[in-house]
């Protein structure tokens, strides 16, 4: 006869690991304009969404996005920051905003930016009693030094540990990122880690292709230097041209293969002379730029993560970076990427000893690869959500 299973042996499917979570997160730039942070924050509102959490973004919006918001986006009123037209600031936190979270009824609020819209958020959250999570994405005192206002550095530090002292949990991407904030006076108990991962079937070796390189003008034999990312000052766009001049008077050809776009677009151009310039690039695009590049030169100083980094090692790619604590984060130096002191000369200096070692290169970049493995998405955005239900569940 046929065995019937007793009832208690029934196995029971587990709720959706957001389950219950109700989240307001408030970004200062969630789609207006395309950068690692709101990429980043696009991908945790989907993974949010895909178990079982109610999601509701605030944040300001321009005439034209530049690309499709993930979830409910409620447009806050904003103005263009002076200087950078292309990104826009709330001036607080508006009544009628602030009734939308209240019918909404999070039980986690998550700010994104220490700004007026989020320092409202988080006023509005000790009112509700809600918990806050706050989330580093850049060193903002850092930007100051590009624009003529290194003065104002000390308030946009202290500005930033009061931001972030205010919060009850704070996730950074790294640990050198955790020391920063210590520094400043974040107690260290607040902050946790969240990494970044990255879509490895979109970065990776295979999308090398000799014929795409070609079609741009490069030899088989030549190498090809990238930039990768938004074209601004504060991405090292100055260090970057005057390593390729430096390059070039040591005489090698180089030929630089800008992916990306930005405010500095022109001032790059004027600086650096002949270069392919290929804009901004999405999915598969994006993926076979980046795999025919031999190295990525990255000077920028401000990152908190280094997203390009890692996407660039996951193709397979040499990476020459700025010995910053967000690459040191990634890179060990030697093994599957190098890490400089941030000057064209030393810059010029490693990108001269690869620019004849094939076989360094290959190593280097199958390394790189290797290490890039262990960045995965679904990972490190569950580790999120589970900051959210335990700051929930108290």
């Amino acid at each position: 006869m046929p065995q019937t299973a007793r009832p208690d042996t029934f196995a029971y499917a587990q709720p959706p690991l957001a389950a219950g979570l109700r989240v307001a997160l408030f970004s200062g730039n969630y789609n207006y304009t395309r950068d690692g942070a709101n990429k980043a924050l696009n991908r945790l509102v989907g993974h949010l969404l895909d178990h079982g959490a109610a999601v509701r973004v605030y944040s300001p919006t321009g005439r034209r996005a530049a690309f499709a918001a993930t979830g409910d986006l409620v447009s806050v009123p904003s103005i263009a920051i002076p200087g950078r037209s292309e990104f826009r600031i709330a001036l607080g936190l508006p009544r009628r905003i602030a009734d939308d979270v209240r019918n909404f009824a999070p039980n986690v609020i998550h700010v994104s930016a220490p700004d007026w819209l989020g320092t409202g958020a988080q006023r509005l959250a000790r009112d509700l009693g809600v918990p806050i999570v706050a989330s580093m994405h850049t060193r903002f005192e850092t930007y100051l030094d590009f624009y003529g206002l290194r003065g104002l550095r000390q308030w946009a530090v202290r500005r930033q540990r009061d931001f972030y002292c205010r919060s009850d949990r704070v996730l950074v991407p790294n640990g050198a990122s955790r020391k920063d904030l210590c520094a400043m006076g974040v107690p260290a108990k607040r902050i946790g880690i969240w990494s970044r991962g990255v879509e490895h079937a979109l970065f990776n070796p295979a999308r090398r292709d000799p014929a795409w390189r070609q079609s741009l003008g490069y030899a088989n034999d030549d190498l090809v230097l990238l930039f990768f990312g938004r074209i601004v000052r504060e991405k090292g766009t100055t260090c970057f041209a005057e390593t390729v001049r430096e390059l070039r008077r040591r005489g090698l050809s180089v030929r630089p293969l800008i992916v990306g776009e930005g405010p500095a677009r022109a001032e790059l151009e004027a600086q650096i002379g002949d270069a392919v310039f290929l804009g901004h690039l999405d999915g598969e695009d994006l993926g076979q730029a980046v795999a025919n590049a031999d190295i990525l030169l990255n000077p920028s100083l401000t990152e908190a993560f280094g997203n390009v980094n890692l996407e660039a090692m996951a193709a397979g790619i040499c990476v020459v970076s700025a010995n910053v604590g967000s690459a040191s984060a990634i890179i060990s130096n030697g093994k599957d990427g190098y890490l400089v002191g941030a000057d064209p000369m030393a810059f010029a200096d490693a990108i001269e000893k690869l620019a004849g070692d094939r076989i360094t290169r290959r190593r280097i970049g199958q390394n790189a690869t290797a290490t890039a493995q262990s960045y995965q998405w679904s990972e490190v955005l569950d580790d999120v959500v589970r900051t959210y239900r335990d700051l929930a569940a108290r």
